[in-house]
């Protein structure tokens, strides 16, 4: 079976959390700080607060911005739930505008009508599969709305939009470190900022709203990341310069293998530089050709199979999202990291095109 996913570890992560072990320092501590310098000089920002997880650093970046109940927060119905979940878990709550049908992201005309109805206190873009959204377009509209904008960038390690990282265009941005993440921590997240407000107050969050040794100023949560999670993404962040360029390779021999069958293929505007989290194509009779992929031992995601707000969790939440919704009917992700050869690649495109030819 050729994997959907499938984690690279090595020699170098090995190392690195074998010179924690021997240090004793497991929890948080100096190699955390080291990671947290490290990833911000490698987005291009002022300030990184490494946290526990992904869902964390979401949750820690809107509390670090103020937002709260009674706010709105206007985002994407198409992403894991878990961008959704962290807007809850601050106490405000999620609106959803519609999607660019081809690159999945939150569409800035369809965000604009929105926020001409609603009042929105924030704008949280999710950079989905890796493919950057329309950044420009949301820095102006949040700038317009004088709200904060967050960039949801937990499937965009090392994507750009106009030749700069994603996660150095909002007032805030989150990324992920789970194990199928075009980087890996094992579990683990970091904020970046270049506010030295947002850092100061998502550094209290995330560590029991500690001002000081033995002073606590707010409520807040064990939201930490340990040393041993950090090695491994200090040793995984030399690397990822290589993993998104084998992600490229294989995305670029996947849309030549495919060329001319029936499937939609994924998209890279002009402007941006896709990082290749998933390779996701549509398919109007999705289910058959998943099972036709399984019994040729190919793997293939749905991600996701439904929009947030057709989950029981957010019944009722006002949406008008069509092509969110279409989406979530039609995708198929197949594989693309970078443990799948050229020789997986051919395979997996014949395995398709006899099928969707």
């Amino acid at each position: 079976m050729i994997p959907i996913a499938n984690p690279e570890l090595g020699e170098r992560e090995t190392d690195r959390v074998s010179a924690v072990l021997e240090s004793g320092m497991l929890a948080d501590g100096d190699e955390v700080r080291a990671f947290e310098r490290e990833f911000a000089d490698y987005c291009d920002t002022e300030f990184g607060v490494a946290t526990a997880n992904g869902t964390a650093a979401l949750h820690a970046a809107l509390e670090g911005l103020g937002i709260g109940a009674g706010d709105r927060v206007l985002t994407t119905p198409f992403s894991f739930v878990a961008t959704a979940n962290a807007i809850r878990h601050a106490g405000a709550e999620p609106v959803f505008a519609d999607i660019e049908p081809a690159t999945y992201n939150l569409e800035p005309a369809a965000a604009r009508e929105v926020a001409r109805t609603d009042d929105i206190d924030a704008i949280l873009v999710v950079h989905l599969y890796g493919c950057p959204a329309e950044l420009d377009a949301f820095v102006d509209l949040a700038a317009e709305l004088e709200v904060p904008l967050i960039e949801d960038c937990a499937q965009a390690h090392g994507a750009t939009y106009c030749g700069e990282q994603v996660g150095s265009f909002g007032d805030a941005a989150c990324f992920s470190f789970y194990p199928t993440k075009n980087m890996t921590t094992g579990e683990g997240g970091i904020v970046l900022t270049d506010r030295r407000d947002v850092a100061a107050g998502v550094e209290r969050f995330v560590d029991h709203g500690r001002t000081d040794e033995g002073t606590h100023a707010t409520v807040g949560h064990n939201f930490r990341m340990t040393s041993l999670a950090a090695a491994i993404g200090r040793a995984q962040l030399e690397r990822l310069p290589t993993f998104l360029e084998r992600r490229r390779e294989n995305a670029a021999r996947l849309t030549e293998g495919l060329a001319g069958t029936s499937l939609s293929l994924p998209t890279e505007p002009a402007h941006a530089r896709h990082a290749y989290h998933q390779y996701t194509v549509r398919v109007t009779d999705r289910s058959a050709m998943r099972d036709h992929l399984a019994a040729h031992d190919v793997g293939a995601g749905v991600y996701y199979p439904a929009c947030i707000h057709e989950q029981p969790a957010y019944d009722g939440v006002t949406h008008d999202a069509p092509a969110a919704e279409r989406a979530a009917a039609e995708v198929l992700s197949v594989p693309v990291h970078p443990n799948v050869s050229a020789d997986d690649i051919d395979r997996i495109t014949g395995v398709i095109a006899d099928y969707a030819a």
